[in-house]
């Protein structure tokens, strides 16, 4: 099979093509795995931080992606969750022990044994891949492969983000950042709280711009001063002067909720500027979001088939991956990146 493969870390500004296209045996699944013959598969901001060593990579070479829908090619031998044919997605969530007390809870996101698809196993920028069965999401109807693609992690890493936010309707919700998440927790808000208003931070035009129209009330530069308080906000950013800036923004006992797996220490001195009446008094919250647990993946799909949700999409092919990367390393986004894989 044909993969892009990653073969040692390095830092994007330096190498603009980390990753490399070559032939490797298609994989056999084990007794409890599907084989997945993939079609799509979103890029992330989450490859960057295994590239750059953030969050790297269980061993090397790894094929990365972890927003992956195919078809089931193969089952193996003890794996009946699945036909032969159906559509199905793969998640960052790739496999958790199962027994310890946050799997118990429902909280595999929280496992000391969590595994993450295309970092501790090959993962979806290749043709085929194999997924544990309990691990793997039949895919609505309604989505074709690269609209269900980048809502098996930007949505459903969102939309754990938003009910961690505890976003009542009526109130006031802000985005730090307004990418392929920022802009799907905003279509979900709208229609999951219609009397709720959306402000949005982000540091370009186009951005700003996109964020208008799908609904925000409100756009503005990450130092602006919101025209009103907020009650919540969602960090989608990678860097730290967004986290600072959104803390002024809170109301009294509001909650920021920082959706990154790595910030990177690019502008880490900017949290010297916290100041504590400022940025931190009067009861604000600040929470972190963990991977994804399967109750987020298979609850937002449920609810983006309800919604009939539409990402915004741009399609590169599985060559072009690395051309993809230095795009969102550029910050050039509008929606979600989607490799197309034949």
């Amino acid at each position: 099979m044909k993969a892009m493969v990653l073969n040692q870390l390095s830092n994007l500004k330096e190498n603009q093509t980390p990753l490399e296209l070559i032939e490797l045996p298609d994989p056999v699944p084990a007794e409890d795995e599907i084989l997945v013959k993939v079609s799509a598969c979103g890029v992330c901001h989450t490859e960057l931080d295994e590239i750059e060593g953030r969050t790297p990579p269980a061993q090397l070479p790894i094929v990365l992606g972890h927003q992956v829908v195919g078809q089931v090619e193969a089952t193996g031998r003890n794996a009946e969750n699945f036909k032969i044919g159906e559509r199905v997605g793969i998640a960052w969530i790739y496999s958790a022990c199962g027994t310890c007390k946050f799997c118990l809870a429902g909280n595999e996101n929280l496992c000391p044994g969590f595994k993450a698809t295309g970092r501790d196993a090959n993962g979806g920028y290749a043709q085929y891949m194999t997924v544990p069965q309990n691990y793997a999401y039949r895919i609505p109807q309604c989505f074709t492969d690269s609209e269900a693609a980048p809502l098996l992690c930007a949505g459903a890493i969102g939309y754990r983000s938003l009910r961690l936010t505890n976003l009542e309707d009526g109130q006031n919700l802000g985005l730090m950042g307004f990418g392929a998440s920022g802009h799907l927790v905003l279509k979900l808000v709208k229609h999951k709280f219609p009397n709720a208003k959306v402000f949005v931070f982000a540091r370009s035009n186009q951005e700003r711009e996109f964020s208008r129209e799908l609904g925000a009330v409100w756009a503005g530069e990450i130092v602006e001063q919101s025209p009103e308080k907020l009650d919540c906000i969602i960090d989608t950013t990678p860097v730290w002067k967004p986290v600072v800036e959104a803390l002024k923004n809170l109301e009294p006992s509001g909650r920021l909720v920082i959706n990154a797996i790595r910030k990177e220490d690019v502008d880490k001195d900017y949290l010297l500027k916290l100041d504590y009446p400022t940025h931190l008094w009067l009861e604000k919250e600040i929470k972190s979001v963990a991977n994804v647990s399967r109750r987020d993946v298979s609850e937002f799909l449920k609810l983006a088939d309800e919604m009939q949700i539409k990402p915004e999409v741009q399609e590169f092919a599985l060559e072009e991956a690395n051309e993809a990367l230095a795009e969102l390393k550029s910050r050039q986004i509008r929606g979600a990146k989607v490799l197309k894989i034949r």
